[in-house]
């Protein structure tokens, strides 16, 4: 007997260490651990990935995961590789992204539909649009894994309150017309997003924000299940964690691709908002280390407006831009920082925030999303670290953190080391396992009756 699974995929995301965990390459380590889980459980089920890598084969594609993300498959997977990606490319689509990246996904379902039919089919890449077309088409058992919903509900409110943001240009938020238009588009692409991801017979998704969203969105018929990722923290663990007494200098380490939603401005003019209570002798043990990468030349833009906000805020000198760096030197520099910060509003989850509390910096990040509601939480009853939202509570929660004695950071920084136990491998092979075992038992029964 074999039972096939197949999952719709747009290609294996590229780029540097940072970006690939947590960019993109969180959500191809959840396809390889979930893959690796289902061989182990069920060795006689047929694993089957769908990709658009069309330069690659299939022994690259495996070996670049091993090199990755240090994960070997116990046996063989088959790959079916597709032709149309660029239909789900949002270079393709200038206007109404969103409905046409979504559309498009139609489009590569159906190639994949042709090329392979599953018996279960599994989405981790977001497409809900697929969902349907497999199940109605291919008579598949469908299920997904959600990162982040295509649209939510803040995207609404921030339309409606005519809030200006990355995803909503101030040339429509300053035009009642124009924002009523995109309002009623969003509405309209919520409720087909919703209509198509309620046709899963299991929902795994990522982390409680993400839970909020697809419970308002698709009220899926069936239970919606929180499977926080798998994060691969043992490198960070490795780094010893000692009182930090007497350094010359204290270091605030961010790590956050250059991009917008990032806010990496944020992260400027609370550390300046910051250094205005310090003196001219005290400035100098202070350092802002920012440390990602740049996609394109948009980002390379965003850098150098990023360097004039410091010129102009005259903190130049004491903020260092590092981009593109190493894995060994960025495992030094969070292990020589006192507090790792982040400030994207609403991240979904945070793997990012994950690694540094596993590195053991003082976690300070943005009071929304995955952080507030999963990460950074109280743990046996103690913190694991800080959160905030505005220029004012960012410089407030430095001043907290570095007014504590060396002891008392180095207890937060324990726990919040011990808390991440909840993010590891093994937990989320236990709980995918869970989901997608009615799924494939169904099959089996099905198969010998």
């Amino acid at each position: 007997m074999r039972v096939e699974v197949g999952r719709e995929c747009c290609g294996w995301p590229s780029g540097q260490y940072r970006e690939g965990k947590e960019e993109g390459g969180g959500g191809e380590r959840v396809l390889w651990v979930a893959i690796r889980s289902i061989q182990k459980r069920y060795p006689n089920v047929n694993c089957v990935v769908y990709t658009g890598d069309t330069d690659a084969t299939g022994p690259q594609i495996l070996e670049r995961a091993r090199q990755r993300f240090n994960i070997t498959l116990k046996s063989h997977v088959q790959f079916v590789f597709l032709k149309r990606r660029r239909w789900v490319e949002a270079v393709k689509y200038p206007m109404f992204t969103l409905l046409g990246q979504s559309l498009g996904s139609i489009l590569l379902g159906w190639e994949a539909l042709q090329a392979f039919v599953p018996d279960v089919y599994i989405d981790t890449m977001g497409y809900a649009f697929t969902i349907p077309l497999f199940k109605y088409f291919g008579r598949c058992k469908v299920c997904c894994y959600v990162h982040y919903p295509t649209i939510s509900t803040d995207m609404l409110e921030k339309v409606s309150s005519r809030t200006e943001a990355f995803n909503n240009a101030s040339f429509i938020s300053q035009s009642r017309l124009l924002s009523t238009v995109k309002l009623q588009y969003y509405k309209a692409f919520a409720y087909l997003y919703g209509v198509a991801g309620k046709r899963c017979h299991a929902v795994m998704v990522n982390s409680t924000w993400t839970y909020g969203h697809i419970q308002q969105l698709w009220q899926p018929s069936g239970h919606t299940h929180i499977l926080f990722p798998p994060c691969d923290t043992s490198e960070f663990t490795k780094i010893y964690l000692r009182e930090q007494i007497d350094s010359p200098t204290m270091n605030i380490v961010s790590i956050a691709q250059f991009r917008p939603e990032k806010d990496h401005a944020l992260q400027i003019d609370s550390f300046h908002h910051f250094m205005l209570k310090k003196s001219e002798k005290e400035r100098s043990k202070y350092k802002l280390v920012l440390v990602g990468s740049c996609r394109n030349g948009g980002d390379n833009e965003l850098v150098e407006g990023l360097k004039q906000q410091c010129d102009t805020l005259g903190i130049a000198e004491y903020v260092e831009f590092k981009l593109n760096v190493s894995f060994q030197e960025l495992k030094e520099l969070m292990a020589t920082s006192v507090v790792g910060l982040h400030t994207m509003w609403n991240e979904h989850f945070g793997i990012g925030v994950v690694e540094l509390m596993a590195a053991g910096t003082v976690v300070l990040a943005h009071n929304s999303g995955g952080p507030k509601l999963d990460i950074v939480v109280n743990y046996n009853d103690q913190a694991t670290g800080f959160l905030a939202e505005d220029v004012q509570s960012y410089s407030h929660a430095l001043d907290t953190i570095f007014s504590l004695t060396a002891r008392e950071r180095l207890d937060i920084r324990k726990n919040a080391r011990e808390s991440i136990s909840r993010f590891s491998e093994e937990e989320f092979e236990h709980g995918f396992l869970e989901v997608i075992e009615p799924l494939i038992t169904n099959i089996q029964m099905r198969r010998t009756s």
